[in-house]
């Protein structure tokens, strides 16, 4: 065996031992008011998705997903109980007590929103919960990595109101006013499905977050120019707590750092399957994740230590990502395709 093939062989087994993140994810799906038995079947259907590739691809536990829908006969087998405001309080609270420090909480929201009186709301059977209630419920998963991603209408107000450490928001609109119809949400659940070789863009067998913002905020844009229509849907993804959104987020100057390193996992380890069989390219691979992981490691310690050395150290780690990303895809450009 090669020099190069012993470290590949050395880092695989240490890997292999050791998980390469010890974070459980959790998943609550809320489906709120449909209004019409084709947005039921429609919100059904991506939060369906969302699910199988969850529990089939990443091989999540079901008992660590969580879906609430207006009706449960809609479903009985997979919905666990309505998404009427009790019930979502009880599925925060449960996730609360079941979830460790570090852990990661997924939390996708498929409807319809609204905004009055200055807030921002998500439509469900009975009262309605506002951005702040949501922040409110919240609160006990401050020890754990949350992404909330709201892909309803006038969903916009959300981000200043949740924005917070450890915290990654999505919204399918830049504003509460953006009323229309959204079909982000659609595009969004389609990353870690279906469009998963086309999202997951460092091809390291995982879709993060950040993926899968960057992969639904294409597909939309290719949804309206395609159907010759304006587009009325602008989404924002805030991950750095300054509770300002972005549309084009960059990890190294405004927010995307902590999204880019959320995926739905085990902590096991399985996204060893997905990586290339070539050593040259497997070490690489490797290589880049265990910057991610650091990264990972560094932003459990904000708020402990002193911000511009957080800074400075996340920068380093960050530009060492890119330039990993960069050796890969020199590598692959130079890699001739294998004959058919």
């Amino acid at each position: 065996m090669s020099r190069r093939g012993a470290l590949v062989f050395a880092i695989l087994t240490t890997l292999s031992a050791t998980p390469v993140a010890a974070q459980q994810t959790h998943i609550l799906v809320i489906t709120g008011l449909a209004g019409d038995p084709a947005y039921a079947e429609q919100f059904h259907e991506w939060t369906t998705t969302l699910i199988d590739a969850a529990t089939d691809r990443y091989e999540l536990p079901a008992e660590n997903v969580t879906y609430l829908a207006e009706k449960t006969e809609l479903d009985p087998e997979r919905i666990d109980d309505r998404s009427t405001r009790e019930g979502v309080e009880q599925a925060f609270a449960a996730i609360a007590r079941r979830t460790q420090p570090n852990d990661q909480v997924i939390v996708v929201l498929i409807g319809h929103g609204s905004y009055s009186d200055g807030e921002s709301r998500f439509n469900l059977p009975g009262r309605d919960l506002t951005a702040g209630d949501y922040a409110r419920l919240l609160e006990p998963l401050r020890s754990q990595q949350v992404a909330f991603v709201n892909t309803a209408t006038a969903s916009g107000g959300f981000i200043e109101a949740l924005s917070g450490e450890r915290r990654t928001v999505v919204t399918a609109t830049r504003s509460g006013g953006q009323w229309n119809e959204t079909v982000f949400g659609g595009y969004f659940v389609e990353a870690f499905a279906d469009g998963e070789e086309q999202s997951d863009q460092n091809k390291d067998g995982r879709v993060s977050v950040l993926e899968a913002f960057e992969y639904a905020v294409t597909q939309v844009a290719r949804a309206y120019e395609s159907d010759g229509r304006l587009q009325t849907e602008h989404a924002l993804l805030d991950d750095n707590g300054d509770g300002d959104g972005t549309r084009e987020p960059d990890p190294l100057t405004t927010d995307g750092a902590m999204a880019r390193t959320m995926f739905i996992t085990t902590g096991e380890g399985a996204w060893i399957a997905g990586l290339p069989d070539d050593p040259a390219a497997r070490a690489l691979y490797v290589e880049r994740i265990e910057i991610q992981e650091q990264i990972e490691a560094l932003q459990a310690t904000r708020g402990g230590t002193d911000e511009a050395r957080y800074q400075a150290e996340m920068e380093k780690l960050l530009v060492a990502m890119a330039l990993k990303s960069r050796e890969i895809r020199v590598l692959e450009a130079a890699t001739p395709e294998p004959p058919c």
